[in-house]
């Protein structure tokens, strides 16, 4: 590290060229001494507890960043759209917050080329997370206090040529229609319980629900159901029941006549495995399995906020969703603070 060593009492009267970090277990970690504080006689013996017998002033060459200029450089290619941060890095580190609610992205594959730079590095937050407004989303980094100024701008250009490597997309407000299938149901014979699930989850993420529509074990019938709340200006429908493989099970079949261009049935999500992604004319249609029923957490909330963020669900997607999308089934429900859903 290029540096000039003073003893302590040389040092009175020089600006800090860096942060001095103070550690008291169980009481504080953080920087005693800011970078630019100037040393006085006073600090002498604060310095001395801390561990600190001499200053180091720093002699920057051509080709060397200080952390807190790195730290800087990083942070502003890594925040993507719906990204902020404040160019005040502390000891090199540097916070990235949501700009505003929504869905944080992840460029996970970006992020590990980005890590595997020497001297840098970034966390975050998991992608597809919920998260609020000022939630910190990702801090980066410059590890030693001096860099080397190549591999800072190779994992500048990482970043960059990415866009970013973490993003928060805004959830938009849906107008959501539910389909809800069963001979049981639509003539009276049990009471709907799906109806309430349904609408909490939807207000929950900021959507309303328009119209409810009951449809027989009939794919004309839910075929029909399906094309009312599209003709209603709905642009998401929500269909549950009949999604098994009893014969009497027509919800399949009710979105492939009402001319579905694209449906996907089946999810690597337990529980949810019995479930239902289809487009038409661009309105997603979302089969809502059983288990949604008995599970306070299933498929269809790992679904759902992609959904509204504007994301395509395909069969890829689907099976993506098998790494971390094992429930364990707790007996006191804490997600979204678990591991559910996430990789």
């Amino acid at each position: 590290m290029p540096t000039k060593v003073l003893e302590l009492k040389e040092a009175v009267g020089r600006r800090l060229d860096h942060d001095l970090t103070e550690i008291r277990p169980g009481e504080f970690k953080g920087a005693a001494f800011k970078r630019g504080h100037v040393v006085c006689d006073e600090d002498l013996c604060r310095l001395q507890k801390m561990g600190k017998n001499h200053i180091y002033v720093l002699e920057l060459a051509e080709s060397e960043l200080h952390e807190d200029q790195a730290a800087s450089m990083l942070a502003q290619a890594l925040a993507g759209p719906g990204v902020v941060w404040e160019d005040a890095p502390s000891e090199g580190k540097i916070s990235l917050h949501a700009a505003h609610d929504g869905l944080l992205r992840v460029d996970s594959a970006a992020l590990a080329a980005f890590n595997l730079i020497d001297e840098v590095m970034c966390a975050t937050l998991h992608d597809h997370t919920l998260v609020r407004q000022g939630e910190m989303v990702a801090a980066t980094r410059a590890i030693p206090l001096v860099m080397q100024r190549a591999p800072v701008e190779r994992a500048v250009a990482i970043a960059s040529a990415a866009g970013g490597l973490v993003s928060v997309l805004r959830l938009r407000r849906a107008q959501v229609g539910l389909v809800i299938t069963g001979d049981e149901v639509a003539t009276g014979l049990i009471q709907d319980k799906f109806e309430p699930v349904l609408r909490r989850k939807v207000r929950g993420l900021g959507s309303e629900v328009r119209g409810v529509a009951f449809a027989r074990d009939d794919a004309g019938q839910i075929a029909a159901a399906i094309r009312g709340h599209l003709q209603a200006g709905c642009d998401l429908i929500l269909l549950t029941g009949g999604m098994s493989v009893d014969p009497d099970d027509q919800t399949r079949s009710g979105v492939a006549q009402a001319g579905a261009e694209e449906m996907y049935y089946g999810s690597a999500v337990l529980p949810g495995a019995m479930f239902l992604a289809a487009y038409l004319g661009g309105v997603p249609l979302l089969g809502v399995p059983a288990c949604a029923l008995y599970h306070r957490t299933t498929v269809l909330d790992l679904v759902l906020p992609r959904v509204l963020a504007g994301l395509k669900i395909t069969k890829t997607e689907l099976a993506l969703m098998g790494h971390g999308g094992l429930c364990r089934n707790c007996e006191e429900c804490i997600y979204p603070d678990c591991a559910f859903g996430k990789a």
